[in-house]
């Protein structure tokens, strides 16, 4: 009974599967220039940061639903810089709409950091030296072309404070 209520307390992040090509290249990148101390959780795209754990089986449904249809297209659009950390932004109109729907569902459940229209990106590196981020953000940015980034699915995650733990995911079947 005490197990249950722990998984109950843990919060749930909602996060975009890259296809298996793009999560490789990702988490190559992550793993090369994420402090190895800190890379606790694979390369992803955060699409809400902290639903409540109430929330799970709603948001399992949900994600199953939208999956029922066609993968959304997104690109790379460009390297960003996150003040201590580089990311790739990640631009996708189909998927911010699957999103405000997901927020619209959710409305008065958010926390402010989800309440506002993200910014989607896959983070490969943070929390490191300022000068470190920009010179890795100059260096990926050399040979940086936009191009396509295949989305494969929708996954939710419990957070405990260390590696995330897979509540479930599902793929894009259209």
């Amino acid at each position: 009974m005490e197990g249950d209520s722990a998984l109950l307390a843990a919060p749930i992040i909602v996060t975009a599967l890259m296809g298996a090509d793009d999560f490789a290249w990702a988490e190559g990148l992550r793993r090369a220039h994420f402090p190895a101390e800190r890379n606790l959780v694979p390369a992803h795209i955060t699409l809400f940061h902290h639903l409540p754990p109430s929330a799970l089986e709603e948001v399992a449904g949900r994600l199953k639903r939208l999956c029922g249809g066609p993968a959304p297209r997104a690109k790379l659009a460009e390297v960003m810089m996150l003040g201590r950390g580089v990311a790739y932004r990640v631009e996708s109109a189909e998927l911010m709409a699957m999103r405000d729907e997901l927020a619209e569902a959710f409305a008065g459940l958010l926390i402010p950091q989800d309440e506002g229209r993200p910014r989607l990106h896959i983070t490969v590196q943070n929390k490191v030296e300022a000068a470190r981020a920009k010179a890795l953000a100059a260096d990926l940015r050399q040979d940086f072309r936009a191009r396509p980034l295949a989305i494969a699915g929708l996954a939710a995650w419990h957070y405990r404070g260390g590696p995330w733990e897979l509540a479930m995911k599902a793929s894009f079947r259209g």
